[in-house]
């Protein structure tokens, strides 16, 4: 008997749940669903992509045929330089969803206000916080939710000025308890050590490498057509049926392939450290650059090019058959 030839299998690579497949709006993505967390926590944080390397662990997952042996694991690296917690934002709950009804922002520093002008117009004058928190305060149980406004401070990487703006939501039994939580941090630096743990999981949202206009080839992994075909090869056999008179979205067509925002769940996070020198290898992280802030590790791959942000929070539906306890690393390669 001969051997069997395994079949080639190339599956529809479109998924029909991102449509329509066009340009994210932004260079870093938003978090639109939080977890629900009675414990006093921020739940997000960001980095910037630094690269990937891969690292000899000893496996500890409890269902793994390679339990307590020595195993290489992929990693990529997040540079995560402290990020200030400018202001708080606070929601109604109504008809059409969570609605802002208010804002107080902290005094900041010339320097961060001089990047942070590069991003939204800043008020000229400043207005009295503490009256303001004192305000919201008294009325506190009328809101549903408060969040956080952070800002990034890209500066302290050496790769860019302009910062980034986004929400970070934080757990609590009920709103009084997070504003009580989040005043104290207004106006504050927060670490990625005093968000997030080695062993836990997390959630990454980033926007993927743009590849500009592609073909329905490329873009949905459709078959060459037959060497002898009509003008082309790399093209849809057919449009479709000849009704509904129309061209239906489910056509592999050429268009926008890339730079999209996307999120993938359950990155486990194996280490967090402070020593970027001892982990960059000589000359530099390629296209990136020396390490010169906390950094984290995570098992796995993260979308994005490098130097993008990638944004961080805590797994919505974590995996249950990784431990809690983060794995112990014998030696790391980048």
């Amino acid at each position: 008997m001969g051997h069997k030839i395994g079949k080639a299998h190339t599956p529809h690579k479109g998924s029909l749940q991102f449509y329509p497949r066009v340009r994210a709006r932004r260079i870093y993505p938003r978090i639109r669903n939080w977890p629900k967390v009675e414990e006093l926590r921020f739940l997000g944080f960001a980095g910037y992509k630094v690269g990937m390397g891969h690292a000899i662990i000893i496996d500890n997952r409890k269902f793994s045929p390679t339990r307590g042996m020595e195993i290489s694991v992929p990693i990529t690296i997040l540079e995560t330089p402290p990020i200030l917690v400018w202001g708080l934002r606070f929601y109604k709950k109504k008809t059409t969803g969570l609605v802002c009804e208010t804002e107080i922002h902290a005094e900041i520093s010339k320097e961060l206000a001089k990047d942070l002008s590069r991003k939204v117009k800043l008020p000229k004058q400043n207005k009295d916080v503490e009256k303001m928190l004192k305000d919201v305060e008294a009325k506190i149980d009328e809101y549903t939710d408060v969040r956080a406004i952070c800002v990034t401070i890209p500066r302290l990487t050496k790769i860019k000025k302009k910062p980034e703006i986004f929400e970070v939501a934080v757990g609590g039994k009920d709103v009084r308890e997070k504003f009580n939580f989040l005043k104290n941090f207004l106006g504050k630096l927060i670490r990625v050590s005093d968000v997030f743990k080695p062993g836990e999981q997390v959630d990454v949202f980033a926007v993927t490498k743009g590849k500009g206009l592609q073909g329905p080839v490329k873009r949905f992994g459709i078959k060459l057509l037959h060497h002898k075909a009509k003008k082309g090869r790399r093209k849809p056999g057919t449009l479709g049926p000849e009704r509904p008179g129309k061209v239906l979205f489910t056509v592999p067509l050429a268009g926008q392939l890339g730079f999209f925002s996307r999120c993938e769940y359950n990155k486990w996070i194996l280490d967090i450290r402070n020593d970027g020198g001892s982990i960059t290898p000589a000359g530099g992280f390629p296209h990136y650059g020396i390490l010169r802030n906390e950094y984290i590790v995570l098992m796995g791959s993260v979308p994005g090019a490098k130097k993008r942000l990638v944004r961080l929070r805590l797994a919505l539906r974590s995996n249950r058959k990784l431990p809690n306890v983060p794995p112990k690393i014998i030696s790391v390669v980048t």
